[in-house]
């Protein structure tokens, strides 16, 4: 009997899970350390990119992710998320997943870069949730025993494998594989689209695992949060619906910065609204929505249309204040295109970990994609163990951080202010070299409760962003830097990261 422990409950996990409890002779254990629904999947809007239609082609789509990925993005891995793309989601159908219908044929949305009608969405913009509940069904009428509110802290080794996780009650949960799936770490930044549980724990037990990580530098900000307690994700799916951006007079400014306006790259989007912000003393910019009319509004984005009336708007008769947000971690755990780490049978999946698939700027609506189909992958590693597949040229070595054990105390708030200060939209060396110094002189909270083992996981990933972003001298994607604002020589490199 081969045991494996998956940690999370996102797609990603929630499909190795369902994959290998299929397998003959697998016995999964699935941890995660809030209920199963909370999860950055659960609370994803705008849907899935998979080519379903003759007039799209997977050659497209291949072509749309490398162009959004500004140069940096690796090409097998954008062939095979697209390339498996269409036989994922018929999975997902499978699995219970109602994807929205017209006409008889599958609903089709528009996102920025995207050159066709190729988004799959579920309960209007309610996808991540559909998907979701739907394998979570599947999840608890299987054989996976499930460990809710169960917190993994650590990695545990023997002779250089892994060979399970040490739990917040330092039990430990032996297995022959562990599959990190535990998504990213949104609430390293105060203004944020992913829920409170994404606080970087598989990249932090990994690096203290000893594993390699990568793009670290590369955080995805969203360019439309509702400007409003609690940051909710506008979906980029309005924007591709027709709605648009304007300034504080009522003026489009985005079609003054790129040849697509609201629909260009997330990155070139969100650094538009906060120059724009900053010219106008900081007030966020608006979203008219409003030529979409009332009707179609609650019925396409029904999730957002609630949201936004219970913070006093009403966007079917004027623009609404929108601002950038952290949204989505480019870099993770590097991985091969199994979901293979540099530490032998622990393994990485969904957007925990980093294969090079979205270089420098994440294609909308690929994230989620990217769960179900190296979801599937990881499972054919994790039972039959290989080395990694070679990583080339274009892969640098790894930098070496130092760990950090005694100095003064400080607060997530503290992390979250000096990371969106030094390490956001606009960064610059100066800011970034101020900031590793600053958080090389912070003690590693204690761990003795769920809470300070997120904090000491937010302060290990915060510190391993800020060296990677302090490393990248040029501007590319996601890291743009005023001191270096043009991309740096051709071909671009992924960079590396790995804890003394």
């Amino acid at each position: 009997m081969t045991h494996v422990a998956i940690i999370g409950s996102g797609v990603a996990g929630l499909t190795a899970a369902l994959d290998a409890a299929a397998r003959p002779g697998v016995q999964v254990t699935l941890v995660t350390k809030s209920g199963l629904r909370e999860s950055n999947t659960w609370y994803a809007q705008g849907g899935v990119a998979v080519v379903t239609s003759p007039e799209d082609s997977v050659a497209s789509h291949v072509a749309d992710t490398l162009a959004a990925g500004a140069g940096l993005s690796d090409d097998e891995a954008v062939r095979v998320l697209c390339g498996e793309g269409p036989d994922a989601a018929a999975d997902l159908i499978r699995r219970g997943v109602l994807f929205d219908v017209e006409a008889g044929e599958l609903a089709r949305g528009l996102e920025a870069a995207h050159s066709a009608e190729r988004i799959l969405h579920a309960g209007g913009d309610a996808t991540g949730a559909a998907i979701a509940g739907a394998l979570i069904t599947r999840l608890l009428a299987s054989d996976v025993t499930v460990l809710e509110e169960t917190t993994a802290l650590d990695v545990v080794l023997q002779d250089g494998r892994a060979c399970g996780v040490r739990l917040l009650d330092r039990s430990v949960l032996s297995a022959d594989a562990v599959v990190l799936s535990t998504g990213g770490a949104g609430q390293l930044y105060p203004c944020t689209t992913n829920p409170t549980v994404a606080t970087g724990d598989g990249l932090a037990m990994a690096l203290r695992a000893g594993a390699v990580a990568a793009d670290l530098e590369f955080y995805q900000f969203h360019p439309t949060s509702l400007a409003a307690p609690g940051n909710h994700l506008v979906s980029e799916a309005v924007r591709g619906e027709g709605a648009v951006l304007v300034d504080a007079d009522g003026d489009r400014f985005m079609k003054h910065l790129h040849p697509d306006a609201e629909l260009a790259p997330r990155d070139v989007v969100a650094r538009g609204i906060t120059h724009q912000m900053a010219a106008q003393g900081g007030v966020p910019v608006r979203l008219d929505a409003t030529a979409l009319g009332r009707e179609f509004l609650a019925e396409r984005f029904p999730t957002i249309d609630a949201a936004v009336r219970a913070q006093g708007f009403d966007w079917a008769a004027e623009p609404i204040p929108v601002a950038p947000a952290a949204h989505y971690f480019m870099g993770g755990v590097r991985t091969d295109l199994w979901g293979r780490t540099s530490v032998p049978d622990l393994y990485a999946v969904g957007e925990v970990a980093c294969n090079g698939l979205h270089g420098a700027n994440r294609l909308a609506s690929n994230s989620l994609l990217e769960g179900a189909v190296f979801g599937r992958r990881v499972v054919d590693a994790a039972l039959v163990p290989a080395e990694p597949e070679a990583f080339g040229a274009d892969w640098a070595e790894p930098i070496t951080m130092a760990t950090v054990e005694y100095g003064i105390s400080a607060s997530r708030a503290d992390l979250q202010q000096l990371l969106w200060d030094a390490a956001g939209l606009r960064r610059d060396g100066a800011g970034l070299d101020a900031a590793a110094h600053e958080l090389a002189s912070w003690a590693m909270p204690a761990v003795d409760d769920a809470k300070s083992a997120e904090d000491a996981n937010l302060l290990l990933v915060g510190r391993a962003v800020v060296a990677s972003a302090l490393a990248r001298r040029e501007s590319r994607g996601g890291h743009f830097r005023i001191d270096a604002p043009d991309p740096g020589p051709s071909p671009a490199r992924h960079s590396s990261l790995v804890l003394r």
